[in-house]
Formats: structure tokens, sequence, C-alpha cells
């Protein structure tokens, strides 16, 4: 049996997945902040904000009242802004009795504490078993969920039983949901290509070229397993849809944010400038700034981070950046740990 789903927080990726599983016959409430927004979709059947072409389906419950949505199912999934998670699970907080399994949606590491969002879910929530919450992460632009374009993703959760609840309340004909246990792994893989996003977006806003974004998405995803190792992640995780699709994806689809507010950047504009005209959250603006301190707590090499943060936040010129990261010191390529190896000869 297909369980009922409650998603907090109507913004681009909440309302394209209420959207797509009430299409598919899943019994669906969407829940919003601001009252005046839910009373607007109520009249219209549209979310004007964020995906204003898209009907919102009349089997759809809407409400701004935080009890009737944890009420009305005992899986929920929570698709806030990574740095406002933690606020809206602490309202959460006495409404928890009924939930069996809690989902994150939200891509980032929060700042100042450096939490994963399962880690903040987890703190926030004291009487919610760890085990019982999880992650949906992977390659899936909003809009093309939300019209039931193929997609793929990984339910991941501490426990295979927990992560196969949530692949059977998120599978569908459109959205295949795989398993794994590694949440560590997927959450990092899924926040950290933000940065590398906004770092392939400066090189398209210079005009580098394909060359260059090729080698930012390659070198890339090796500084990002480099952290998840360090973390306690599993290697192949990065290989993955949460390591590799989702990193691809976002570097290259004109559907990114955060690649489109790099290009902005590369193009010469303030990094305020942008966001001050963008309607939608950078996720990867925040996340920069975590992955670069936990880079430093881990003492761990991210070349490709310490020069977005530098671009972002010191003043660096977007044109130095590629020029940076490629007069570097001579490196060797390796991918495999340690213990597989090739002895060196000679």
């Amino acid at each position: 049996m297909v369980p009922a789903i409650t998603l907090f927080g109507a913004g681009s990726w909440g309302t394209a997945l209420a959207v797509h599983l009430a299409s598919a016959g899943r019994d669906v409430t969407l829940w919003a902040r601001r009252p005046e927004a839910i009373e607007r979709m109520r009249d219209t059947r549209y979310n004007p904000r964020y995906l204003p072409d898209l009907r919102l389906p009349e089997s759809i419950r809407l409400t701004s009242d935080l009890e009737t949505a944890a009420r009305a199912a005992d899986l929920w999934a929570v698709a806030v802004p990574s740095q406002n998670l933690r606020n809206v699970a602490q309202r959460l907080r006495s409404h928890t009795e009924k939930v069996s399994v809690l989902v994150s949606l939200a891509k980032g590491i929060e700042n100042e504490s450096l939490l994963t969002m399962s880690q903040v879910l987890g703190k926030s929530l004291p009487n919610l078993s760890e085990d019982r919450i999880g992650v949906l992460y992977g390659p899936s632009h909003a809009e093309e969920v939300a019209e039931g374009r193929p997609t793929t993703v990984v339910a991941a959760a501490p426990t295979e039983p927990v992560a196969e609840q949530i692949q059977n309340a998120f599978m569908t004909r459109g959205l295949r949901v795989y398993v794994n246990t590694d949440v560590t792994g997927v959450e990092i893989g899924g926040s950290a290509k933000n940065v590398l996003a906004i770092a392939a977006g400066i090189s398209d806003g210079v005009g580098y070229g394909d060359n260059a974004k090729a080698a930012l998405i390659t070198r890339g995803l090796a500084e990002i397993r480099r952290l998840g190792l360090a973390m306690g992640a599993r290697a192949q995780t990065f290989a993955g849809l949460a390591g590799i699709g989702d990193l691809v994806v976002t570097c290259m689809s004109q559907h990114s944010r955060n690649r489109f507010l790099g290009e902005q950047v590369g193009k010469g504009k303030t990094l305020d400038q942008v966001l001050d005209e963008m309607e939608m959250v950078a996720e990867g603006v925040r996340t920069t700034q975590s992955i670069y301190q936990l880079a430093r707590r881990h003492d761990i090499e991210m070349p490709i981070t310490e020069a977005v943060y530098s671009v972002l936040f010191n003043g660096e010129r977007p044109r130095d950046m590629v020029r940076t990261l490629m007069t570097r010191s001579a490196k060797h390529e390796n991918w495999l740990p340690e213990e597989l190896r090739e002895p060196a000869s000679g």
C-alpha cells in the first residue's frame, strides 16, 4: 500500500513533486508557510511564483496550517531551503507522534553547525528515531519532474527497510527511485555539487568553453569524493545518482539556478546583484561557505571549492579563478583507494 504524503514547502521542488505524485494517484497534502500563497493556489490552482505554467491537480490538499498538514499523512517530506530547515523542523516537534518516515528534500549543509539536512532533522526532532529519517536526492530539476519527464533519484536512509519505504512512496512510472543506505555520501554529493555548479557557471560566464567545464566537473567530483570519504561515506556512492548524476545535470543544465548564478558572476555582476535579481534560492551560495569550512575541519584539499569561495566572498576576479586552478602544482590522477593501487615502478 502506498502511503499518503505531506510535503512541507511549496517552492518549485515541493510543488513539482506534489503535482507529479498527485497525477500518479497519490494522496498528497502541500503545506506553505504563507496563508496568502495557499489562498492564491486554492483560487487559481497555480503557483505563480515558482511554477506559473503548471496547473495543480484538484486532488492536492493545500494548507498553511502546520497541524493540519502534519496529521494528513504519516510520511512527511520537507522541501524548504536548507538554511530554513531547522526552523520548520522545530515547529513540527510537537506533531511527530504519527509520522513513520521523514524525508529531507533539501540539499545543503547548515551554516555554522555544518550539519547535513538529515542531521539537522535528527537534532531538531529528538522524539523521532534517527533511523526513520531519510533523504531523496539525485538529478531532478523541478520543471521536468512536474511535467512528468523521466527522472531517476536515490532514496537514502540508515536502514534498507526505511529506504525502501521512501522508494515505495515516491516511485512512479515517471520517477524511478533507487535505494541506498549511505546517507552521508548521498547528502555530501547532492549538496556539494551546487558549489561545483557555481564554478561551472563562472567558467561559462567568462567564456572558457566546454573543455574547462568538463575538467571542473571531473576534478570537482574528485574533491567531493575526498570530503565524503573523510566524513565516513562510501566511495561508490559518488559514482551514482547523487554523485556524478546530480553533478553533471546541475553543472550543464539551463534549469540550474546555481550554474546561472555563477554565469552571471562570471559576466561581471556582483554576488549581491545576482541574488537581488533572482526569484528563487540558489542553495550553492550558502553551501559554499559550509563546504569550505568542512574542508578546513577535515584538512581536505578542495581547490575548486576554495576558488569559488574566493570569488563569492573574497573579491577574487572570476577570470582568475580558472587560471589559479590551471597553474597549481602538477598532480597525479588517481581515483583508486590505496589498497587497490598498483605499486609504483622502480
